[in-house]
């Protein structure tokens, strides 16, 4: 209820502000995914959220639940705290659970904002998840988001599936490859809307 009152405000704002979405919003219910996007604003989450049919379940720095206020709303959007600083068991358990349930989690790969709007390294952790949730990753692209008053532009691409699903062991070889891959198809997106 509140997930749905709290998107129609935010369309509402977007709309002040000329929003833009090009490809395909609608994910198929019932599939886990993961949604990764690069990240240059506070605005992001809520961009990304509002751009999709479905409800999505973002990884949140766990900072973010230390400020009273903001972590009761953001727990009760669905957002779910994940340390930075390691693997964070408890997070990567939080995410499968709601992959395997046929749920929309958010990731930002790059792990902090990009001051520059340059995207970042990849962390490879919506990688690890992808291929031991048997998920797809649905690359999107995200301008416009600084400031109060440009025009905000979203580009949704295709899914990408992963070789492999369900496995324990993968080598960091092969997350490296597909971190990568994802940013480079996140890059493209970019420069497909930037034109």
């Amino acid at each position: 209820m509140l997930y749905g009152f709290a998107k129609f405000v935010c369309r509402a704002i977007l709309l002040l502000r000329r929003w833009e979405i090009t490809g395909n919003g609608h994910l198929p219910p019932g599939q886990g995914m993961i949604v990764v996007a690069n990240h240059v604003s506070y605005w992001d989450p809520v961009v990304v959220g509002c751009a999709l049919n479905r409800r999505i379940y973002f990884m949140a720095k766990a900072e973010l639940f230390d400020i009273p206020v903001l972590a009761v709303l953001i727990n009760k959007l669905g957002a779910f705290p994940v340390q930075r600083d390691g693997a964070d068991r408890s997070s990567i358990r939080r995410a499968l659970e709601l992959l395997d349930a046929g749920k929309v989690v958010g990731i930002f790969p790059e792990g902090t904002r990009s001051k520059t709007g340059e995207l970042l390294n990849p962390h490879m952790g919506a990688a690890m998840l992808a291929i031991k949730g048997g998920v797809p990753l649905l690359p999107v692209a995200v301008s416009g988001t600084r400031g109060f008053w440009g025009k905000v532009r979203v580009n949704l691409g295709q899914p990408i599936n992963t070789s492999a699903s369900n496995r324990r062991k993968v080598s960091r070889t092969e997350l490296a490859e597909l971190s990568h891959d994802v940013m480079e198809e996140i890059k493209h997106l970019l420069v497909d809307i930037e034109k």
